[in-house]
């Protein structure tokens, strides 16, 4: 059951936090990983610390002509899973506060860099017969907050509404498309912040089930999603945030 052996995924993003973790679970399962990232070295140091069976796949996923470059320097695909959607220059910040010049990438890595993937990948999926693209998104995408991150919720609903057509004009030829809306979900320590344990230990309070989601968690959702038992599961999107169904 949930078995992925000789299905290649692509991991957008899968150098670091819940892309990494992704990237482990799909490994697990039996598939081979390509590990995007957009940073060379960390798409490399992350396919060596997952081991044999991943490679390192690095591009810049809102730029057209490297993605159809890299992808279309590979074998095929079977499951691409878009999970790149932090850009660098990602902030906390009221739109009102927001200047024009700092929208761009919000929507380039969210919007645009879902379908520049999708492009390079969806033809073949649906000529062979069978495909799995899964979009990697947030509760903010889903429900309103004054969090700060409305560009980056912009961005996140536009790929659940992208993949729910999507899923639709695909479905006849053997390939689905879902998306996951995250929770709350454990981060990196970043050194000279605010206490980690301390932010984590507030946070999980707020969740149902007492902890925040890890990349594991994701991973999990991932693989049966990927799975020939969920091959009558498309169009659809589903909150992996503990219990928390406002966020």
């Amino acid at each position: 059951m949930f078995d992925l052996t000789g299905r290649t995924a692509l991991v957008t993003g899968g150098g670091q936090g819940v892309g990494l973790g992704i990237g482990r679970v799909l490994l697990d399962a039996g598939a081979t990983v390509l590990v995007n990232d957009l940073v060379p070295e960390r798409a490399r140091d992350a396919a060596a610390a997952l081991g044999s069976g991943a490679h390192a796949l690095p591009f810049d996923v809102a730029d057209p002509d490297a993605v159809d470059a890299a992808i279309g320097g590979t074998d095929g695909l079977d499951i691409l899973v878009n999970n790149a959607g932090i850009p660098p220059s990602m902030r906390p910040v009221q739109f009102r506060d927001l200047p024009r010049e700092e929208w761009a990438p919000y929507l380039d890595v969210n919007v645009y860099g879902v379908l520049n993937c999708v492009k390079a990948t969806i033809d073949r999926m649906c000529d062979q017969g069978w495909g799995r693209v899964i979009t990697v998104s947030s509760g903010s995408g889903t429900h309103g907050g004054d969090i700060g991150v409305s560009l980056y919720a912009a961005g996140k609903g536009a790929g659940i509404s992208f993949m729910r057509h999507l899923a639709l004009e695909c479905a006849r030829f053997g390939v689905t498309a879902n998306t996951i809306a995250l929770g709350m979900m454990q981060r990196p320590e970043r050194a000279g912040g605010e206490d980690t344990r301390t932010v984590t230990k507030d946070a999980a309070r707020r969740v149902p089930v007492g902890r925040l989601g890890t990349g594991e968690d994701v991973g999990h959702a991932c693989v049966y999603l990927a799975s020939d038992e969920a091959s009558w599961l498309t169009g659809q999107t589903i909150g992996l945030n503990g219990g928390s169904l406002t966020s």
